[in-house]
């Protein structure tokens, strides 16, 4: 590893435009080991600038992503010490590859990490101590929030593909997230040491027992202390994340009272800036950029007067802007549904899709997840039909499915999907949300779905599908049990 870690890095800098031989500004490159908590050796990528001086610089600290290692942003790093001259540090996080210590899944000495890392910089690194920034993809995006949570020096954030609330993200509405956990139990079993915390929650995971789980989220969410986080922070994730979906990141971006940017893209986890990382021409790096720039090298580039929240409709079109997340929805609409009866516990063509694959189809390729409604099975789900919309509209903000729910058996879990569907019938999956139920008594259910900004084509319109099985997740419904809607239900759609 350590042999072919030259060859990875020459590969990714020479993405990067650099100066001809002898000309400044530049950048060097040096790989290190830095002192973690408690010692703990955190292998890590240098990137300082050159020919600007002997500093102090503005330091960027990036802890890497679950399962990646330092290299993950060295492209990006190279870019920002030659352009703008910072100092950054691109190092694998605790418990991965070649860094010491056990994965605690963020827990409290992964976060410290972030402050020893910080110190190394500014006493190696040329750092200016006034002007501190962290970034990160998804493991080390919540990383960044926790450790600007807990350290002050910490003026700036760019947190991208986060989590906000562990739980919300992988037991949405008590309904485990099994693609997603899976995905993230076997990277960290291949790529590097789960510690105790971990250890024990797959246990629990695999025993059936998820909630004993729900415990260690709280500590490990930043909207647990958002109110501590007083840095400047941009969010930039997308629709289709399959691990960490946006609900949770627009409840905590509104929270978030200081300086803010919310980017909202087509994509799945990690997709939409995968390439800029490297170091490619990328969106969303470019706001990183300028974000650091404007708050931490005082660039007066107008980034602080445009609207803080900026949106890509998931099916195409250009960039959006709106004062709030609220803002995004200028009218509802609601549409009742009649009362309905299903069979719980079959399999119908309804699904959410498979994780990172279908959002990253949807997001390169814009292939949204499919289905033939006039397929649906209709004994094992409920198809409600909106109008036709004769002019083009845009689905904008988070849908809502208010239902009167009777479930015959103990436990049941629903999957609500809402189409945006042609008049042969064939459905583009517009957004969609689990919940699971206990009881059989009758309940109102307000579910509301995930957050999207959704262009629908004149002569289309809006279909809710509800069943009950859907292969991303591990749902609780019994073969044979019967599930009745009652005739008060309805659908209230946001429209942009």
């Amino acid at each position: 590893m350590r042999r072919s870690l030259p060859l990875l890095l020459a590969a990714l800098v020479a993405l990067v435009p650099a100066p001809p031989a002898q000309a400044a500004p530049g950048f060097a490159v040096s790989y290190e080991t830095i002192p973690g908590e408690g010692g703990t050796p955190l292998r890590a990528f240098v990137v300082t600038p050159t020919g600007r001086g002997g500093g102090p610089f503005p330091l960027l600290v990036m802890p890497s992503s679950w399962g990646v290692n330092n290299i993950e942003y060295v492209g990006a790093a190279a870019k920002l010490a030659y352009r703008s001259g910072y100092s950054v540090i691109s190092y694998t996080s605790r418990g991965f590859h070649d860094s010491g210590g056990e994965i605690d899944v963020a827990g409290p000495d992964t976060v410290a990490d972030v402050s020893r890392v910080v110190d190394w910089g500014l006493a190696h690194a040329h750092g200016d101590p006034a002007r501190i920034g962290v970034a990160g993809i998804s493991y080390g995006a919540g990383q960044s929030l926790l450790a600007a949570a807990a350290d002050p020096r910490i003026k700036a954030v760019a947190a991208l593909s986060t989590w906000t609330d562990l739980a919300r993200s992988l037991y949405p509405n008590e309904t485990v997230g099994t693609q997603a956990v899976e995905l993230l139990l076997a990277a960290g079993r291949l790529t590097g040491r789960p510690g105790p915390v971990l250890r024990e929650a797959e246990a629990a995971y695999r025993e059936g027992r998820f909630a004993d789980v729900l415990p260690i989220s709280p500590p490990r969410s930043p909207a647990t202390r958002v109110s501590s986080i007083k840095a400047a922070v941009m969010i930039g994730n997308a629709w289709n994340d399959g691990l960490f979906a946006p609900s949770q990141i627009t409840d905590f971006f509104e929270a978030l009272t200081g300086p803010k940017r919310l980017m909202l893209s087509p994509g799945d986890h990690a997709t939409a800036e995968l390439f800029g990382a490297a170091g490619l021409p990328d969106e969303i790096w470019a706001s990183v950029g300028r974000w650091f720039d404007h708050h931490l090298a005082g660039v007066a580039n107008g980034i602080d007067r445009e609207h803080p929240v900026q949106v890509k409709p998931n099916n195409g079109g250009g960039w959006r802007s709106f004062p709030t997340w609220a803002a995004a929805t200028a009218r509802t609409e609601t549409v009742p549904l009649a009362a309905d009866r299903i069979h719980a516990g079959w399999p119908t063509i309804a699904e959410s899709g498979t994780v990172l694959v279908s959002g990253a189809l949807q997001g390169f390729l814009n292939l949204p997840v499919g289905v033939s409604t006039p397929l649906v099975d209709r004994g094992a789900a409920a198809v409600w039909r909106g109008p036709v919309q004769w002019t083009a509209t845009t689905v904008s903000g988070t849908p809502r499915a208010h239902l009167t729910v009777t479930s015959s058996a103990a436990r049941t879990t629903l999957y609500a999907y809402l189409y945006e569907v042609n008049p042969l019938g064939l459905g583009a999956l517009v957004t969609h949300k689990p919940v699971t139920l206990a009881g059989t008594a009758t309940r109102t259910v307000d579910l509301d779905l995930e957050p999207v900004v959704w262009n629908v084509a004149a002569g289309n319109r809006l279909v809710l599908v509800v069943d009950t099985v859907d292969a991303r997740y591990q749902g609780s419904s019994t073969l044979g049990s019967t599930v009745a809607f009652g005739a008060d239900s309805w659908l209230r759609v946001p429209l942009g």
